[in-house]
């Protein structure tokens, strides 16, 4: 998927979200899908920031240079993409600002084409929708190698991935979880056969009907979970319902969402490894990392700093206390040392 809507078909191509209704941010956030993309970002306008070296970009090695930096439209990968855009803009290049594209293909295809420089990119997402593979590499740091390897031919590089992984989960309240002792997806498994009746789900429609989603979970770990159990409502209501309680004991959710802490959730581990890796990664059009080889130890830093605590604080920063994606990356660099208010 990924191509399409991250709402809507999931598993197992990652890295699009529905973007909810232009309501305020911080509602808008929290009762539906994140708002983020219609947060106050304007497409194709230069970053004007004045920002300067911090840890990276010492004497500017990009001075002269213009860069294009995109994403796509969901808040995470507007806010990775201003990311780039800073460090870019700090080391001393004028960056055009291209975040939040519609969809996976446009922001790919842009930097495929060098009609833009760099995004930040899933690579589960590479690996399966772009690259066309239907098993996932359980490995981290072998799935992005061979992501890396195959995307060569296509003349984009893949700079070294963050611990940030953008997957698929089920979360609770803390007070369920702890009442069951519930902490890995095996636990769920057993508590489905020892008390049947203790598990319901909230789950997407899309997620309860497809094997790289509910079924193949189920599957995975010897689930025992009736459909009368399984309740199939929108993203974003999973969230809150879960919040609310009563309804259902765990619900599915996104590993980075900004709701997880702000709602008090808590998600159990995948011991099993069922749900792929999706990491997140600098992907650098070829050509330009080859102009611009500085490009690579600007971005290395950051992209170590980078995991997926920090993306839920900053993800909530966006889709719930409704601040500006590109204030969130720069606030974010600045804390890190990464660069410095000009």
């Amino acid at each position: 998927m990924r191509g399409a809507v991250r709402g809507a078909v999931k598993a197992p191509a990652r890295g699009v979200r529905r973007p909810g209704k232009l309501l305020p941010c911080a509602l808008a956030a929290v009762l539906l899908a994140p708002a983020a993309a219609g947060c106050g970002l304007q497409s194709g306008q230069p970053i004007a920031e004045n920002v300067v070296p911090g840890s990276v970009g010492a004497g500017q090695p990009l001075k002269g240079a213009t860069l294009t930096v995109t994403s796509k439209n969901f808040s995470e990968q507007i806010i990775l993409g201003e990311i780039i855009g800073l460090v870019f803009k700090a080391a001393g290049a004028h960056v055009i600002d291209r975040t939040n594209i519609q969809g996976s293909i446009g922001s790919r295809e842009a930097v495929l084409k060098g009609t833009a420089d760099a995004l930040y990119e899933y690579t589960g997402t590479a690996w399966i929708t772009y690259l066309g593979h239907t098993k996932p590499i359980t490995d981290p740091q072998k799935q992005w190698q061979a992501v890396h390897d195959a995307d060569l031919k296509n003349g984009v590089t893949w700079l070294p991935k963050s611990t940030l992984n953008n997957t698929y989960a089920l979360a609770g309240t803390a007070a369920t979880i702890d009442r069951y002792h519930l902490r890995t997806l095996s636990d769920v498994a057993r508590l489905s056969h020892s008390d049947p009746g203790a598990v319901s789900l909230c789950v997407e429609n899309e997620f309860a009907v497809r094997d790289d989603g509910l079924l193949g979970m189920q599957r995975a770990y010897g689930m025992n979970i009736p459909n009368s159990r399984v309740h199939k409502m929108e993203a974003g209501i999973v969230y809150t319902t879960l919040h609310k309680g009563g309804t259902c004991l765990l619900g599915e959710v996104f590993t980075t969402d900004g709701r997880i802490p702000a709602l008090h959730l808590k998600v159990l581990a995948d011991d099993r490894h069922f749900f792929p890796n999706y990491n997140a990664a600098p992907v650098i059009n070829s050509k330009t990392l080859a102009r611009y080889p500085a490009i690579r130890g600007l971005l290395g830093p950051v992209t170590a700093r980078l995991n997926t605590e920090t993306a839920q604080r900053l993800n909530g920063e966006v889709d719930v206390e409704g601040k500006d994606p590109r204030e969130v990356a720069k606030d974010w660099l600045i804390q890190q040392g990464f660069i410095k208010e000009g």
